[in-house]
């Protein structure tokens, strides 16, 4: 869920075509699939809501993987959403999101514990900075943007999203950079 078919295609053509994978990149926004033409025998592009999949049956997939999206799904219903769904369409999943608890937040231009900056001092900081990716916020309606994109999770979190996963947590110089839930 998410994702697009550059991240898949570092794996390589011939390694999915030799292990005979089949990927299926559902977003939410077409725009978002990216318009490159990518080998129909390896992968199917979908418009669809990871939150909410009917078109899908229990257990599709052989895998479901998700890099980096439950944190942009910003409130705690839709992630509980997200993860039912990750849940119920494979009998294995993969599911990583940046930790909360590491100094860097990597959506803000790497700068350390900005993320844990009260809410509308980050907000004053984006309307008098080119901190975001969007540049300085022009005014007061967009200087909570960028705030408002992300919200990063923690481990007892991710656990209470995934409580049939495995966690694995990634390590930066010591420090819990990302953490991994994954079953099967």
């Amino acid at each position: 869920m998410g994702g697009s078919a550059p991240y898949w295609l570092r794996v390589g053509v011939d390694f999915l075509r030799a292990h005979h994978c089949h990927v299926t990149i559902l977003n939410l926004h077409a725009s978002e699939l990216g318009g490159e033409q990518y080998p129909a025998d390896i992968f199917a592009l979908a418009v669809g809501d990871a939150c909410d999949m009917p078109q899908y049956r229990d257990d599709s997939f052989d895998l479901s993987h998700s890099n980096s999206v439950v944190e942009h799904l910003l409130t705690w219903p839709s992630m509980k959403k997200f993860a039912t769904e990750t849940r119920r369409v494979a009998a294995s999943y993969y599911v990583q999101t940046p930790n909360f608890w590491f100094p860097i937040d990597p959506h803000y231009y790497g700068l350390p514990f900005f993320h844990w900056l009260p809410r509308p001092t980050r907000a004053s900081l984006f309307h008098r900075f080119s901190i975001a990716q969007g540049g300085r916020a022009p005014d007061w309606d967009h200087a909570f943007d960028p705030i408002d994109k992300s919200r990063l999770l923690d481990r007892r979190q991710m656990q209470t999203l995934f409580p049939d996963g495995h966690l694995t947590v990634e390590r930066l110089a010591g420090l819990g950079k990302s953490l991994i839930m994954t079953r099967g």
